[in-house]
């Protein structure tokens, strides 16, 4: 028998074109219709959700500049945004709030205030769509901190982990009472899961679940991002994010996020991280979620642009990766164009 290399076998002694006619997978690429049945995986728009600005001080959506068709809105241009998306059947909404400059503090208070900008929209779409969508909150400090850190300082400079526990703790519960389905503690405070977990309880709010952000690295992908929310960052956070080098201590953060009682866990970024969210998705036995940050999208929207990419493609190419390395939910600004390219909810 000819080993699978001999070259004989490739090139067809038996007297045929292909000499095993058997083993012809291309059978099943041979049109549309026979790709769309096997397809091992599938884009629904009930798996994305969609992440959201909501701006203080502000009366007319703003757009933002590296992230072409992203606007940030008012809480009427918000509600109309999140409509939308529901009726065409997107899965969830991820809401960042952005506070005017001057509400800004160096412990972040007005992301606590009932009435501060995130906790009033996350109330307002609470009240206009109810449970007809999920809404997530964004439980970190960075949007509300005059440094731009996710958590308090210390008086060296350095974010303090368990003063900023104690803050995200009440701000859990604050969005809680304003209508969050589910909070994202995204700050990678060691503990933060079981904190705000056991403040959520506390509070009888038993029912609202924490998407932990167990694998958030200190990426150069986030840099739209910071423009979307205003960011007064000075430095980086290097000393709090996960190295883009390591891979395996993203296991270690799983371990400790399922044992604090996470409901969801996230990778994040998406794309360059891919063999991450195998890792976890593989050891989870919880839904895994991942996001397809700013700097994803800014870099599809650039090089369509220029006509180098042929962007509804890429759109779906690489959403497609992201579900097929294993993520059951993802984060992504093309939700709503998305929903519309799938044709609406199933």
């Amino acid at each position: 028998m000819s080993a699978p290399d001999d070259p004989g076998r490739r090139a067809g002694r038996v007297g045929t074109a292909y000499p095993f006619p058997h083993e012809r997978p291309r059978r099943l690429r041979g049109t549309a219709a026979l790709r769309r049945l096997v397809a091992q995986t599938r884009l629904d728009p009930a798996d994305l959700v969609l992440p959201v600005f909501v701006r203080d001080g502000i009366d007319a959506p703003q757009p933002v500049s590296s992230m072409p068709g992203v606007l940030q809105h008012t809480p009427d241009s918000l509600v109309a945004a999140a409509r939308e998306a529901v009726d065409l059947g997107v899965g969830g909404l991820m809401v960042f709030g952005v506070p005017r400059e001057q509400d800004k503090d160096a412990a972040g208070s007005c992301g606590l205030r009932p009435d501060g900008v995130l906790n009033a929209a996350l109330r307002r779409l609470r009240d206009e769509l109810g449970d007809d969508t999920v809404l997530m909150s964004d439980l970190c400090l960075d949007e509300f901190t005059d440094h731009g850190h996710c958590g308090v300082l210390d008086g060296r400079g350095r974010v303090d982990n368990d003063a900023t526990l104690e803050v995200y703790a009440e701000m859990a519960v604050a969005q809680a009472r304003a209508g969050a389905h589910v909070v994202g503690p995204s700050g990678m405070m060691d503990g933060q899961v079981r904190v705000v977990r056991e403040a959520l309880d506390g509070a009888g709010h038993q029912d609202v679940a924490v998407l932990a952000y167990t694998a958030k690295y200190a990426s150069a992908a986030y840099g739209p991002f910071r423009e979307a929310v205003a960011s007064t960052l000075r430095g980086d956070r290097k000393a709090y994010q996960q190295d883009p080098a390591n891979r395996t201590e993203s296991l270690r953060e799983l371990r400790l996020d399922l044992e604090e009682g996470a409901d969801l866990v996230m990778v994040k970024p998406a794309l360059p991280y891919l063999d991450v969210l195998s890792d976890v998705a593989a050891a989870a036995d919880v839904p895994v979620a991942a996001y397809q940050v700013s700097g994803e999208y800014a870099m599809i929207e650039a090089a369509a642009a220029q006509g180098w990419v042929d962007r509804d493609r890429m759109v779906l190419e690489t959403l497609t990766s992201i579900r097929r390395a294993g993520a059951q939910v993802v984060l992504t600004y093309y939700a709503t164009h998305v929903a519309r390219l799938l044709g609406g909810p199933c």
